[in-house]
């Protein structure tokens, strides 16, 4: 297997300007087996998958292998922590490839809302200009990575 890599920038979002209800979206429950290295098991809709993802924060090693529902079913009492729940929403940069996957979390996370933005270079991510409704970029801050609250107390 390849290494494959995922870079990406993260930011808060306090106020959504538009309505959300136009834009595709997904239901997602995520659940961590260990954090260090992070090792997760995700449902998206129908689709299941185990993740494996390496140290660092902008850029990160990562892989992903489809799971069944009967195996994801079978991992999730085994892991630690919060399962984490969230509607993610897929809103494209108008003059632009990219697009922000918005993460609104439910209880217990809730009112959190996070936006992340994927990038194909380390170049693409330093150049990106974010639209001004979102808030402060927390890629560095490690308390915004699902498996961090993953851990939280609660």
């Amino acid at each position: 297997m390849s290494k494959q890599y995922e870079i990406e920038k993260k930011y808060l979002v306090n106020e959504i300007p538009f309505d959300l209800d136009s834009y595709p979206n997904h239901r997602m429950e995520q659940a961590y087996l260990c954090t260090d290295p992070v090792v997760r098991i995700r449902r998206e809709d129908d689709l299941y998958t185990l993740t494996y993802k390496g140290s660092g924060l902008m850029v990160r090693e990562e892989y992903n292998l489809p799971l069944t529902k009967d195996a994801y079913l079978h991992l999730l009492p085994k892991a630690d922590g919060n399962v984490i729940r969230k509607r993610r929403y897929l809103i494209p940069i108008k003059g632009s490839s990219h697009t922000i996957e918005l993460d609104v979390f439910e209880e217990p996370f809730s009112p959190l809302i996070l936006a992340e933005v994927e990038f194909s270079s380390i170049e693409d991510a330093t150049s990106f200009s974010a639209p001004s409704w979102l808030g402060d970029e927390v890629t560095h801050d490690t308390n915004y990575h699902n498996s961090t609250m993953s851990r939280a107390k609660l």
